[in-house]
């Protein structure tokens, strides 16, 4: 049996999935955000995987603050994800993660990330980097939301409406 934690960060990661395919839906984006990537020498499909696992975490991150769970996940506020992405500090976002993942590719991203955090230098500016794409993402995907404060839960009804696999 899964646990309630186990289905909360599914949950998260979940949301970290469909954050890009949802802003590009304008193809100009994706291709400005992969300009972008590469002109700050970071891979494109590696970045956007550390953008979706962030997204993961910032959500994650904001979930344990507000002591939600799984079930009440689709409530909370984007605009909180988007600040726990830019405001709090990369080893921050670590914390309450599970000790193993379902997915090997959630594992893997998420010790990418660690390794990041920890060497520090060049690899914290790319998380930095990373982490603003991640709120500008977010912000393109609340400005098309029909409520003034759009939810976790919207982005879920967002991606049902344009089809994207649930």
């Amino acid at each position: 049996m899964t646990s309630d934690h186990d289905m909360l960060w599914r949950r998260c990661t979940h949301l970290g999935r469909l954050l890009l395919p949802l802003v590009d839906q304008e193809p100009w984006r994706q291709a400005r955000r992969r300009e972008t990537l590469t002109t700050r020498g970071i891979d494109t499909a590696a970045g956007e995987r550390m953008i979706e696992i962030f997204a993961a975490l910032a959500a994650h991150a904001v979930a344990l603050d507000a002591s939600s769970s799984a079930a009440e996940f689709g409530a909370l506020p984007l605009k909180a994800v988007a600040d726990a992405a830019t405001g709090k500090r990369d080893y921050e976002l670590l914390a309450g993660l599970p000790d193993t993942f379902a997915d090997d590719r959630d594992g893997q991203a998420v010790n990418a990330f660690r390794l990041f955090t920890y060497k520090g230098g060049q690899y914290s500016h790319r998380l930095l980097l990373l982490s603003r794409e991640l709120r500008y993402a977010l912000n393109i995907v609340a400005e098309r939301s029909p409520t003034p404060s759009p939810t976790c839960g919207d982005i879920f009804r967002q991606a049902t409406e344009v089809g994207l696999h649930q």
